[in-house]
């Protein structure tokens, strides 16, 4: 079946692979991109129940440059479910209790990011998956308990079919990315100093 549409699947994935390579063009005018990731269709089924081979959409991924920019945006194209995705999907443990430490400490700053008009216009809350009650020696009573059990730190704005295919497609994406940036910005900050705002990287 595959085989039988190739030539069609080749015609629309170079396009894609331009439109993508175009946005990380512009996405470095304005941030700086470590790594331009753009995901093959072939799935990896050695461990997934779905043994399908290929995948129903499109995808690439932009890296901010490391140590100083953390955070990435990724881009996802596929009918009925594409979306543009940001944030840290799976912090390593020490990045995970620098940011619970910091919320712990101070959510003032985290909180005027997220109830910011542009941020809720966007993306409405951090999304990702959370403990169900505070992480060991944390208070389960704190006010920013909300914040400190979460495991992720996702932020998600999706699009329908037909804003994917309106010509302003390419201007929204990057809008969506520019308004990652203070979110980004503060939790790279947060992940290159210690509690008391001093730089960690040497």
């Amino acid at each position: 079946m595959f085989a039988d549409n190739k030539e069609e699947f080749r015609t629309i994935e170079s396009i894609t692979k331009n439109f993508f390579n175009e946005i990380g063009t512009d996405l470095q005018k304005q941030d700086s991109i470590e790594n331009i990731q753009i995901y093959r269709i072939y799935r990896d089924i050695r461990f997934s129940k779905d043994k399908s081979p290929y995948k129903k959409y499109l995808s690439a991924w932009y890296s901010r440059t490391k140590p100083f920019y953390r955070g990435s945006y990724y881009l996802h194209i596929e009918p009925g479910n594409s979306f543009v995705e940001g944030g840290f999907w799976q912090p390593n443990p020490d990045d995970l209790k620098r940011i619970r430490k910091e919320f712990e400490l101070d959510d003032s700053e985290i909180r005027s990011i997220i109830n910011a008009s542009d941020f809720k216009k966007y993306f409405g809350d951090i999304k990702g998956e959370e403990l169900k009650t505070a992480p060991k020696d944390f208070d389960k009573n704190h006010k920013a308990i909300d914040l400190i059990r979460k495991k992720q730190f996702l932020i998600v704005r999706r699009f329908s079919d037909k804003q994917v295919l309106d010509k302003s497609f390419k201007d929204e994406i990057l809008a969506t990315f520019v308004a990652m940036r203070p979110y980004f910005d503060y939790m790279s900050d947060v992940l290159t100093t210690n509690l008391n705002g001093e730089s960690i990287i040497e």
